[in-house]
């Protein structure tokens, strides 16, 4: 059996001598969660996590997509994730960081994922966005865009809308938009 006082007078006493090592860092509801999600990630084989601010900060990792088929394919892609503390009852902010031609990721990156939006649940996680971002690659949709002018090309003309795709991963000019290699 435990001995409470015991325990308390041994803090007490760390306490007053200095040995105290001060509060523990308690971890938030969301980042237990958001690591529990990390540790049971099973990524395409063409996505990767990173951690810019290190591995101790989960909250914000970057995943990289590099598309093995469609109209992407042999592109990469990065996206910067921050999640809210009150993760999973609203789901991460996820932002594209490679200007990209794309009907459902407008020109400052913001994306059109279902899942990010209205149909979020606390019950999905980081490996469902995960698998919506690299869908959007294999498949775009032009029924529901973020850049209208890339859905109406897609819609009209999917073979224009596919040399508009290879010129803006090339680093060319579509639409007198310039984009950054990223091939």
């Amino acid at each position: 059996m435990i001995k409470l006082f015991k325990v308390k007078e041994k803090q007490r006493e760390d306490t007053e001598n200095g040995n105290a090592r001060g509060p523990c860092n308690k971890q938030t509801a969301g980042e237990l969660r958001l690591r529990k999600d990390i540790t049971e990630l099973n990524l395409p084989r063409s996505c990767t996590i990173s951690f810019p601010d290190g591995k101790d900060k989960l909250m914000n990792f970057e995943i990289k997509i590099q598309p093995d088929g469609g109209y992407y394919a042999g592109g990469n892609f990065l996206f910067s994730f921050q999640v809210p503390s009150i993760y999973p009852h609203e789901p991460p902010k996820v932002k594209c960081k490679t200007k990209v031609y794309h009907p459902n990721i407008d020109l400052e990156g913001n994306v059109c994922l279902n899942v990010l939006r209205e149909d979020w649940k606390p019950v999905l996680n980081i490996n469902t966005i995960i698998y919506g971002l690299y869908l959007l690659f294999e498949e775009p949709n032009h029924e529901d865009p973020l850049n209208l002018e890339a859905a109406a090309v897609l819609r009209d003309n999917p073979e224009l809308f596919k040399s508009n795709v290879k010129k803006a991963m090339l680093g060319g000019t579509v639409a007198n938009v310039s984009f950054t290699r990223c091939v």
